[in-house]
């Protein structure tokens, strides 16, 4: 079938490269849609979808764009205008991926589209920045792809054409090959780190698997998190286990490797049934190329590669930690039940492992006692995150589930 790429850009600064852009996916067979984002000029044509609509779907106009007088406040209108009616495109079955073109400005609306899409929609952005620390991680949508615009500024060339024509393949290819995330079984949602920290998916993946599940493990490194959110927030999953929550403690810390502010959020606010256990709490994750600050120089330190590195939350964070969890757990609308593993909770937490810290893990479990309370359920599971006994905790509390009706086997 053919596929449409929708392709937003300023077609009045930027039209001849979002022209090429729109040539080349004609050029391999697909269709466009083509969305002005432009506020002062015109493009040269007609767009199938003009500034001033996009200015409507935000309910306001282009004349108020421009009379506020801040370029900022304009593009927001467009932004938020753009988004809406991807989401309405994406609906109607009129859209199967969006590609977008911009520097900073054009990068900055083009990320409210991508978020606006669902997960397995492709999105694609050719940018200025792309890769930029400029980007927050919150930013991102999970499965984003992004290229950069090099040497194309103004004008075409034939560096900038390389870049533009791979990102027209690379989205048309993608939308012809994409298998959107549509099972026929229900799925269990689960995060997790790398099986050196955290194992307890080997133990998980095929009980779940036979009690009819589908099992998807989300990496809590900022992006999966999202990820997790993302599909957590369109209701996909029938449970989650959400059991690595690493990404908490760095947004508490200010660290770069977090997942946004509604990390745990999502799948209660769905009214998802949900099983936590603060796995990989304990620390600090650093990007690797960052030098460890000062504040954390005398904690345990744990180098896992060349891209992260961790230290350890003292027993006060850890407190804070666990009533924030506390905190976002009790807005949830869908049954909870933690479990507090009273040996562990990631493998560097071991007796004669560089993050064991006794005194921190008791004040966490400690603090759990105290901050989870009623209609949330909490379990002291005694064993280590790590060992089988943790994983049988967990399914018998599925198990429970499913005896009682809140969770079902049926897609």
């Amino acid at each position: 079938m053919t596929k449409t790429i929708l392709v937003i850009g300023t077609y009045d600064t930027k039209d001849d490269e979002l022209g090429y852009l729109c040539d080349c996916i004609r050029g391999q067979g697909g269709e466009v849609i083509s969305m002005d984002v432009s506020v002062l000029g015109d493009p040269s044509r007609p767009t199938d979808i003009s500034k001033h609509m996009v200015a409507q779907a935000a309910g306001a106009s282009i004349a108020e764009a421009i009379d506020s007088g801040d370029e900022n406040h304009a593009m927001q209108i467009m932004a938020r205008g753009a988004g809406a009616l991807a989401t309405k495109l994406y609906g109607e079955g009129r859209i199967d991926g969006m590609l977008a073109l911009g520097g900073t400005m054009g990068t900055d609306l083009a990320l409210d589209c991508a978020q606006a899409l669902p997960v397995g929609v492709p999105k694609y952005v050719v940018s200025t920045v792309a890769f930029s620390p400029l980007i927050p991680a919150d930013r991102l949508s999970p499965d984003i792809q992004m290229i950069l615009w090099a040497g194309g500024l103004y004008g075409l060339n034939a560096v900038c054409k390389s870049s533009l024509s791979q990102a027209a393949g690379a989205v048309l290819g993608a939308a012809k090959a994409v298998e959107t995330p549509v099972t026929k079984r229900p799925v269990i949602g689960m995060t997790s780190l790398g099986s050196s920290c955290l194992k307890y998916m080997t133990w998980l993946r095929d009980p779940l698997e036979e009690r009819g599940f589908e099992v998807a493990v989300f990496h809590a490194t900022g992006m999966g998190g999202m990820a997790f959110e993302a599909l957590a927030r369109q209701g996909y999953f029938a449970a989650v286990m959400d059991f690595a929550l690493p990404e908490l403690g760095n947004l508490m810390v200010g660290s770069v490797v977090n997942a946004g502010a509604d990390r745990l959020t999502h799948a209660g606010a769905r009214g998802i049934p949900q099983i936590v256990s603060p796995g990989c709490a304990d620390l600090i994750d650093f990007a690797g190329w960052q030098d460890i600050p000062d504040a954390y120089a005398d904690r345990p330190f744990h180098a896992h590669n060349r891209l992260i590195k961790s230290a350890g939350l003292s027993a006060n964070e850890r407190r804070a930690l666990v009533r924030d969890i506390a905190a976002r757990l009790k807005r949830a609308k869908g049954p909870v039940h933690v479990l507090m593993p009273t040996h562990g909770v990631e493998e560097w937490d071991r007796a004669g492992q560089p993050a064991y810290d006794p005194d921190g893990l008791a004040a966490m479990a400690d603090e759990m006692g105290k901050a989870i309370e009623p209609p949330a359920q909490l379990t002291m599971v005694e064993c280590h995150i790590n060992d089988q006994a943790f994983a049988d905790a967990a399914l018998a509390v599925l198990d429970g589930w499913l005896a009682d009706g809140t969770v079902t086997t049926q897609a």
